[in-house]
């Protein structure tokens, strides 16, 4: 059995190991390095994260939030808050409704953590009155959202030098 705490300000979520929190500036570097070093954009996709940094300034403009694990000495560095792991995190922005980013650490993947990730940013997009979120979505991660309830809504066109392909744009209602 696993236990699930939240507390009133609809900050920290734990669920069996894995901790979501909101994100402070002090996540920056480590949220950056995530980012940079995701294996989904390798190749074709690198120029997309080459160079992107998640800063201190985002963070507290977005509604950010990381989700860690209890083991301090795997590799992806220790969370500055708790010593836990760093396993993905994701970007909520309110105006207008939009998953900005999420990415789920390599070796983290195939755990639920970007479904945990998914249901807590459908909670708090709940919370801020928002009938839908919008997805741009990275085109190998479009099953994903569709499977999370996301609707294809059309496709957002290569934006060159950064983004060379058409991505998958979706719309995930929330109930």
């Amino acid at each position: 059995m696993t236990s699930r705490v939240t507390d009133a300000g609809g900050g920290r979520v734990c669920d069996g190991a894995v901790s979501i929190r909101r994100a402070t500036a002090r996540d920056a570097k480590r949220l950056t390095r995530l980012v940079q070093r995701s294996g989904a954009y390798e190749g074709p996709y690198a120029p997309m994260v080459a160079g992107y940094r998640v800063g201190p300034d985002y963070i507290e403009t977005h509604r950010v939030f990381v989700a860690t694990d209890g083991d301090a000495g795997a590799a992806g560095g220790a969370d500055v808050h708790t010593g836990a792991r760093l396993l993905g995190f994701y970007s909520l922005v309110l105006t207008p409704p939009e998953l900005d980013l999420m990415f789920v650490a390599d070796d983290a993947q195939g755990r639920g953590i970007g479904r945990r990730l998914v249901a807590h940013m459908m909670g708090q997009a709940r919370d801020a009155g928002l009938d839908g979120v919008r997805v741009v979505s990275h085109p190998p991660a479009e099953g994903f959202y569709l499977s999370m309830g996301g609707r294809r809504t059309g496709t957002e066109a290569a934006n060159p030098p950064a983004v060379m392909w058409d991505r998958p744009e979706l719309i995930i209602p929330v109930a």
